[in-house]
């Protein structure tokens, strides 16, 4: 299982916006296909075959409409979404002779995109972005079209609890005999390994947080690993189930939500509370900002029915990790950020940091 230090805010595959215009005012030709934006032509150069993936990304694009009889449905000139990962494009395609509007997603080949069409197609349209056809060679995904024009981060902080804890438990589904359930990665595995590998690598990089918030992280990968833990209460995760991975279920609304760009593991629920903690800081209480980030940990585990105290332990598991994989890239800032929300959720926030508000935000 990758590091969580990639993910951020910005990452979703269904963007698009339902826009002022109709499909045929806004279809686009074939042959007029559009660039890719800077940020992810970036991102790419730093994955590995992300290279070749920016040379034949057009050619990919070309077949997938082809093959799956779209149009693209971009203005003139106008360029594709794209998140650090994927690019997205909003098309169109006929069907019994009514006009059907998605997003194609293509992402950059990686281990955790593997998994995202069997979760998507676990779930089926509940809870999440429905799944309509996938090209999984490809790492190609034509997805329902949602509101891209705003998303959770458009509803005040301290009113997100509800909204998200809905969307968490329509996602939190058993395991079942579908064959999709094989491709999912088993959270309990991996943390098995961590209890091994984070002290490791915490050794490498020269200590370069206290032990005690190390042993924290141990603490609940030992736990929590497979060997001698009881699986009863395993759902499917969305891992990375942040504020702007949670579309309007219904154009224009800040009610209910609908999920996309899922990281999907089969594990504990209370996984999924840590990226929204990891974003949003700058929104925190200036005048007590750990306590304030400690009391939303609170509400979203109390509003979604999870073990608040496991909700802070996987949180501190995910952003050690995190800071060790942001020191091993030198990015130093990042690392404060994630051992700044470890150490707050534990109430034991750690000296040295700089303060939240000077802290890089995702």
């Amino acid at each position: 299982m990758a590091s969580d230090r990639a993910r951020t805010r910005d990452e979703g595959p269904a963007r698009g916006g339902s826009g002022g215009q109709g499909p045929d005012d806004r279809r686009t030709a074939a042959g007029a296909l559009p660039g890719l934006p800077g940020r992810l032509v970036e991102s790419a150069r730093t994955i590995p075959g992300g290279a070749r993936w920016l040379r034949d990304w057009q050619g990919l694009l070309a077949d997938r409409l082809a093959a799956w009889d779209l149009d693209l449905d971009l203005a003139p000139g106008q360029p594709a979404w794209a998140g650090r990962c994927a690019v997205v494009v909003p098309v169109v395609r006929q069907d019994d002779g009514r006009t059907g509007r998605g997003v194609l997603k293509l992402t950059i080949p990686h281990d955790e995109a593997l998994p995202e069409p069997d979760a998507l197609e676990l779930w089926d349209g509940t809870g999440a972005v429905r799944l309509l056809a996938a090209s999984r060679p490809d790492f190609a995904l034509l997805l329902a079209r949602l509101d891209g024009d705003s998303s959770l981060l458009d509803v005040a902080l301290d009113a997100t609890p509800r909204p998200w804890a809905a969307v968490l438990r329509q996602l939190s589904i058993r395991p079942g005999d579908s064959a999709a359930w094989a491709a999912i990665p088993h959270l309990a595995s991996a943390a098995e390994q961590w209890t091994d590998t984070l002290p490791a690598r915490w050794d490498e990089l020269g200590e370069p947080f206290p032990r005690w918030l190390m042993e924290a992280a141990l603490e609940v990968c030992q736990s929590r690993g497979a060997v001698g833990r009881r699986s009863e209460r395993d759902v499917l995760v969305h891992s990375d189930l942040h504020y702007a991975n949670l579309l309007p279920t219904t154009p224009g609304q800040l009610q209910d939500f609908t999920a996309i760009d899922p990281k999907p593991v089969l594990g504990d629920a209370e996984y999924a509370v840590a990226p929204m903690l990891w974003n949003r800081l700058d929104e925190l209480d200036a005048g007590d900002p750990a306590g304030h980030l400690r009391a939303h940990c609170t509400a979203l585990a109390t509003a979604a029915g999870l073990d608040v105290d496991l909700a802070y332990g996987w949180t501190v598991v995910r952003e050690v990790r995190n800071a060790l994989s942001y020191l091993g890239h030198g990015l130093a800032g990042d690392a404060q950020r994630s051992l700044w929300v470890a150490s707050s959720v534990l109430g034991r926030t750690l000296d040295g940091l700089p303060p939240v508000g000077a802290l890089p935000t995702l």
